[in-house]
């Protein structure tokens, strides 16, 4: 497969959570440092749709189709720079931070894998993570092929300067993830007109929406979110609702600045 630019297209209306498959088609030509650079949390496109690497994974609980990957991308480099080993636990996430451990539950069966995050896809709908074929086995999936599954950040990882344009990931305290504030991010848009008509439509649904601004490389794009939860399940509920009114991609967060 060959490799996708991930040039920055600041045109995009972004629709954040899109889903997923092979994922070492986003291959990073840079030497591999022992620490990531803040490349690993810039906005990137691949086939003219526009994603937000998450700058935390505190909150993070999604349910939906896990894939995997072998032999065709064993030893190539990931996004993250690291090569690809499909004997390892691993796996690719569009917006999770590079390093962040999650529990991988497949729903069918109850088994679960906890994977660190290192690649970036997968890039077709309907998935949400992409697993390396170690991570599969152990979920029994090798044949499946696809299966649906639950996956729960268990180890946040947070981007942290530490010298002179160098950044570290610095792992977290694991939190509680059901309790807390939640908000659902609904879509992202570079036209704010677009993004204030989406925010007074669904106003009249929620008691609370917003507009987030978001600036990188000299655009800025406007993040739509609403809702304040204080429970993750009734959030889930919500997101569930929105969408099925043609929001597929939208998504819930834990509030910044809230615990």
């Amino acid at each position: 497969m060959k490799e996708r630019r991930t040039h920055f297209k600041a045109a995009c209306i972004v629709l954040v959570t899109l889903v997923v498959c092979s994922c070492a088609s986003l291959r990073r030509t840079k030497t591999v440092k022992k620490t990531p650079s803040t490349k690993g949390i810039r906005p990137y496109c691949v086939e003219e749709r526009c994603y937000f690497p998450l700058p935390s994974a505190k909150g993070y609980m999604e349910e939906g189709y896990a894939s995997w990957y072998g032999p065709r991308f064993h030893g190539r480099r990931t996004s993250s720079g690291e090569p690809f080993n499909m004997h390892a636990l691993t796996a690719a996430h569009r917006t999770l931070p590079f390093g962040t451990y999650v529990r991988v539950t497949r729903l069918d069966n109850g088994k679960s894998v906890i994977v660190r995050i290192n690649d970036r896809g997968p890039f077709v709908r309907n998935r949400i993570i992409d697993l390396s074929k170690e991570a599969a086995k152990r979920l029994g999936m090798l044949r499946d092929g696809t299966v649906r599954v639950r996956v729960e950040a268990l180890q946040p990882a947070t981007l942290s300067p530490y010298a002179s344009n160098e950044n570290q990931w610095i792992l977290q305290p694991v939190p509680s993830f059901t309790k807390g504030l939640f908000e659902i991010q609904v879509a992202s848009f570079a036209n704010k007109n677009n993004a204030i008509r989406l925010k007074n439509r669904l106003a009249k649904q929620f008691d609370y929406a917003e507009i987030v601004p978001f600036r990188c490389e000299k655009v800025t794009f406007y993040r739509v979110r609403v809702g304040i939860f204080k429970d993750i399940s009734k959030a889930r509920k919500a997101l569930e609702k929105i969408q099925r009114e043609g929001f597929h991609d939208a998504f819930v967060i834990a509030r910044e600045g809230d615990s």
